[in-house]
């Protein structure tokens, strides 16, 4: 492991950060080093501090700890993402003979020194309770391996030497602070803790050596492991396991099912669903069809730490069944020992304790999947990630130490307290209860004016969005507005046509290996033509029914196998038109083709129920684009209008606005509203038209 430390970089920090005190900005530069690596810490994960002394309102000098605030990444921390505490009543706690979680954490809250900073971490007064200016906190890979080995205790000082403290698993806060202030009182010349099943502290006054000690460990930590394991396999092959024949086909059929096996039924009867990572890497494909497979996946976490974001075992699928039906039979059988197991833990750790208490959800987090690889759920894409990017780490840290030894975790009822535990809770991300949050949902046309405000409707109603679109540098266009806003992780894009089905098809098997599948298909491609029956050239007519209908048959096909995967329902809303029941002169292929497509989604409606998908439309009515994205209909048919009428494009406008009941424009965010609408099931709809038109009189559905 690299030592980043660069003197240039520090005196940087203390410039950017001019506005603060210089130990603070080298913290946030330390910091950031230890963040930058994986293999020390991973999505909030650990935790850094500084002591200073600062004069507060009155100019009366105190000691105030700094230290990070719960759950911030280390990785990209501001100043701001430290909260300040006054040191001196923190410390007159250590005298106390014990402290209650709640107690803690009200002492923490009131002894901030600004009201507006993050909550602290959970293992405040450890750090406050060293002398040290400087602490670092890690929970570092190697020495997680070396911790939970049966002899770890003994494996830990023979890799680390004599400058060390090693102490017994206590779960972080008053008990286990008080312990190591007590271990380094009676050993002051010594240079780190290891806290057995959590990690590595290091110290010092100055925030270059606290870095560097850890750093130094961790490498002798590693070093030690790989003189153990250098010519050791670390997997034996099991000879009776192949991967799938199709892996990029059997994953984008394994992950619906997972999907919606996992789905959680809330109350209302409407589903929880979850979002899905995959990890594919040579390494963990290999792991999956190894016989320490199994191992792997119930034995439990590699810190106590994780089991918020993994639970403590991962489901394992030996076989990936060819046949969809058997395939879902396997799937739902292992979930529901999964289910079985967590809900007799449970039981036992509530009854040993004799308390109640309510359980969370018994869903398993991650598989390990034969010939897959790692899959791994969570309620939005980050949760998913962040679970993914742990059991990652996991598997490759558990091989190493099944080659050194037996691997001996931490207790089941550690792990309890730990997931079970109110302060441990606060680093997970709380999500407002958004109407469409753990769904996906897949726009064609995605390129284009409408496709835009759908997608942004979606987004903020909590959705995740494919857009699709042929014309990929408007869809690529289209993509950056939405990601700037919404963020990368929440929007992806594909390319594929419409009206071949194979390319359809394909399409969404990418968005099934990409997102685990589907809920909401917005079939929004649509091309216009202008030109009356007499003129009319039969290739262009062949066209315009290839896009507008057959566009909508394909969509709607090719989402089925996914739907029916997933068993969870969901909803198709088709972007019809206005001319469906109001056609207009020399617009002959336009209308014709959006009937013949709204007509086919009214059978895929009558066809569909049996699943739980709903089949819906939207009528809209003079959509233009705005200055972001312009609306390739009207770039059609817009010249002809205004000639015809002798308008400029304001007028143009207008004369659609007056032509209403209601005499306003029709925005592409109305659009996405009536699409959001029906993908939220307010209502038991289905086979409906729902106009977006500031009223058509012609148009009224009839």
């Amino acid at each position: 492991m690299e030592n980043l430390y660069k003197e240039e970089d520090s005196i940087s920090f203390v410039t950017k950060y001019a506005d603060y005190p210089r130990d603070l900005a080298l913290r946030v530069y330390t910091s950031r080093l230890i963040g930058s690596n994986r293999h020390l810490v991973l999505h909030g994960g650990g935790n850094t501090s500084v002591k200073l002394r600062l004069p507060n309102i009155v100019g009366e000098e105190n000691e105030i700890l700094f230290i990070k605030g719960s759950g911030r990444d280390l990785h990209a921390i501001e100043p701001e993402g430290f909260v300040g505490l006054d040191l001196n009543p923190l410390l007159k706690l250590r005298h106390l003979a014990s402290l209650s979680d709640s107690d803690m954490d009200n002492q923490l809250k009131i002894h901030r020194i600004f009201w507006q900073s993050p909550e602290p971490s959970v293992e405040t007064l450890f750090h406050a309770f060293l002398p040290h200016r400087y602490v670092d906190h890690t929970h570092a890979d190697a020495i997680l391996i070396l911790t939970n080995l049966k002899r770890g205790k003994t494996v830990v000082r023979e890799a680390l030497g004599n400058r060390i403290a090693v102490i017994p698993y206590t779960m972080s806060g008053f008990s286990l602070a008080k312990a190591a202030a007590a271990e380094y009182e009676r050993r002051p010349a010594m240079d780190a803790m290891i806290i057995m099943h959590h990690g590595i502290f290091t110290f010092a006054d100055d925030a270059k050596t606290s870095y560097e000690k850890m750093i130094g460990y961790v490498n002798r930590a590693e070093s030690y492991i790989q003189d153990r394991i250098r010519n050791k396999p670390l997997l034996t092959r099991r000879p009776d396991l192949t991967p799938p024949k199709n892996d990029p086909s059997a994953l984008a059929r394994f992950l619906p099912v997972v999907r919606g096996a996992c789905a959680r039924m809330e109350c209302g009867g409407k589903p929880r669903r979850f979002y899905v990572e995959t990890r594919n890497e040579t390494d963990l494909v290999e792991a999956s069809l190894s016989k320490e497979a199994p191992q792997l996946c119930r034995t439990g976490v590699l810190t106590p730490d994780h089991v918020i974001r993994t639970k403590n075992n991962m489901v394992y699928i030996e076989w990936i069944p060819e046949n969809d039906v058997a395939l879902k039979d396997l799937v739902q059988q292992k979930i529901a020992d999964f289910k079985d197991r967590y809900r007799r833990h449970f039981d036992r750790q509530v009854k040993k304790r004799g308390i109640l208490l309510k359980e969370k959800d018994a869903c398993p987090r991650l598989f390990l999947a034969a010939g897959l690889g790692l899959i791994a759920l969570g309620f939005t894409r980050d949760e998913a990630r962040i679970a993914a990017d742990i059991g990652e780490h996991t598997i490759r840290a558990k091989l190493r130490a099944f080659a050194l030894g037996d691997y001996s975790p931490v207790t089941d009822s550690h792990v309890f307290d730990m997931e079970y535990w109110p302060l441990q809770q606060k680093k997970l991300n709380r999500y407002p209860a958004l109407p469409l949050q753990g769904q996906v949902a897949v726009i064609t046309g995605g390129g284009g004016a409408i496709g835009l405000g759908i997608a942004e409707r979606l987004l903020s109603a909590g959705a995740a969005v494919v857009i699709a679109d042929i014309d990929e540098p408007r869809l690529k266009g289209t993509h950056t507005i939405l990601a700037e806003k919404y963020g990368q992780n929440r929007v992806e894009s594909i390319v594929f046509d419409v009206t071949n089905y194979q390319s359809v098809e394909n399409g969404f098997s990418e968005i099934a290996r990409r997102m685990g599948g589907i809920d909401i298909v917005v079939p929004n491609a649509g091309i216009a033509y202008v030109s009356k029956i007499d003129d009319m050239d039969p290739d262009k007519l062949d066209q315009v029914v290839a896009v507008n209908l057959k566009g909508t048959f394909t969509v709607i096909k090719a989402s089925i196998p996914v739907f029916r995967r997933q068993g969870t329902g969901g909803n198709i809303v088709v972007i019809s038109s206005k001319n469906v029941f109001d056609p207009g002169a020399a617009f002959g292929a336009y209308s014709a083709s959006k009937a013949g497509a709204h007509q086919i989604s009214k059978i895929a409606a009558l066809e569909l129920a049996e699943l739980g998908v709903r089949v819906n439309m939207v009528n809209p009515d003079a959509v233009f684009g705005d200055e972001r994205v312009s609306s390739k209909l009207w770039e059609l048919i817009g010249p002809e209008r205004m000639k015809s009428r002798g308008l400029d494009p304001e007028g143009l406008r207008k004369y659609y606005r007056q032509r209403s009941l209601l005499k306003v424009p029709v925005l592409a965010e109305h659009v996405g509203n009536a699409v959001v609408f029906f993908a939220g099931n307010q209502t038991p709809t289905t086979g409906a038209t729902l106009p977006v038109d500031a009223g058509i009189p012609a148009a009224f559905p009839r």
